[in-house]
């Protein structure tokens, strides 16, 4: 067992099948020693929507809420990152986390928000989950999600 997925165990994650795209895109590419993973939507472990999930931030979900289904979304992201490489040991660096989080226009606490995919990235990965980052409100995401994460990460 990698260490990466030990400290998964660990944490008691398991990591989903990858969700398939629902557009014409792909889920992740390879350039190089880089791996771009396309946004990932804070699906549960059978791969669907929690109602829970649904809605804007500052209207009917709470921001601790925001926060778990960011977590999930790096849950997925990590998922993908596995089938792109196959071990995550494999993993030197997550380079960059983008944010888009599905709220009314007050809402401006979109950071501590996004904290729930950061963290999970340095529990996971240690110092290799530090990363850049942007987070932006966005008047919608597909299918009503609260929040959708997008990552860069370098692989050996």
């Amino acid at each position: 067992m990698s260490a990466v997925d030990k400290k998964l165990q660990e944490l008691g994650i398991t990591l989903p099948t990858p969700a398939a795209p629902v557009a014409n895109y792909v889920p992740f590419v390879r350039t190089g020693n880089l791996i771009i993973i396309s946004g990932q939507l804070c699906l549960d472990l059978d791969g669907k929507l929690a109602d829970a999930h649904k809605g804007k931030l500052g209207a009917e979900i709470s921001p601790e809420v925001g926060q778990e289904a960011a977590r999930l979304c790096a849950i997925n992201l990590l998922a993908q990152l596995k089938a792109a490489v196959g071990d995550l040991d494999r993993v030197t660096r997550c380079i960059r986390l983008g944010g888009f989080i599905n709220a009314v226009p007050t809402f401006a606490a979109l950071a501590p928000v996004m904290n729930g995919a950061s963290d999970l990235m340095v529990e996971v990965l240690g110092d290799a989950g530090r990363h850049a980052r942007s987070t932006i409100g966005v008047a919608e995401l597909p299918l009503d999600a609260c929040v959708e994460v997008e990552g860069m990460f370098e692989v050996k």
